[in-house]
């Protein structure tokens, strides 16, 4: 259950969130999402708190409610090159340049941001249980970069990527020890507790 549904219902608010920093492959996305004021949705928290079922059911009435929302990518080779606290606020900037109404104020889950334009934001740990718009955005970067994981793991099954979405499971490690690592991994990662064990 949210603590609070809105910040401010006299602003344009803008909630942001990001999925899958802690993932040894794959890109990370973020969404961006401006909710009409009188919104209101009991079931939608935290993604990380819902189903996978739940999650897929709420997308579509999000996006359909929404004023504006965006989804923002950011590859993992990018992730290499910026590392994953950038690349997770880059991800994050490429959700808002989408929007098409501009946000007064952006919510943004964590301690830290960089700034977007000149426009307000506030960070709030833990916002994606708080807020409403941040909630929201959770569940879209969620269910999107879910929705890109499995379809490479057809390309790639060996690493159950369309269960364990990239994250570092024994499984997936296991993978790696046994097949190598792939054009999706993230090879700034410490994708095995000893580096030394993988061939790239």
């Amino acid at each position: 259950m949210l603590k609070r549904y809105f910040l401010n219902k006299e602003s344009v608010e803008a909630g942001c969130d990001e999925a899958g920093r802690g993932c040894l492959a794959g890109p990370v996305y973020a969404a961006a999402v401006i909710l009409p004021p009188n919104f209101k949705n009991k079931w939608i928290d935290d993604s990380k708190k819902l189903s996978d079922k739940d999650r897929y059911e709420l997308r579509p009435e999000i996006e359909e409610k929404a004023l504006s929302w965006a989804v923002g990518v950011v590859s993992q080779q990018e992730i290499d090159e910026i590392n994953i606290l950038n690349a997770s606020f880059l991800a994050m900037h490429r959700a808002l340049d989408q929007l098409k109404i501009t946000p007064e104020i952006l919510l943004i889950d964590g301690n830290r941001f960089n700034r977007y334009k000149e426009i307000e934001h506030r960070c709030i740990i833990g916002g994606d249980a708080k807020f409403m718009s941040i909630a929201a955005a959770s569940i879209l970067a969620k269910t999107y970069r879910d929705d890109y994981m499995k379809n490479i793991s057809l390309q790639f099954p060996h690493y159950g990527w369309d269960s364990n979405m990239g994250y570092p499971t024994t499984a997936h490690r296991d993978a790696i020890r046994a097949f190598g690592v792939t054009e999706h991994h993230r090879l700034s990662y410490q994708l095995l507790p000893s580096q030394l064990e993988l061939e790239f």
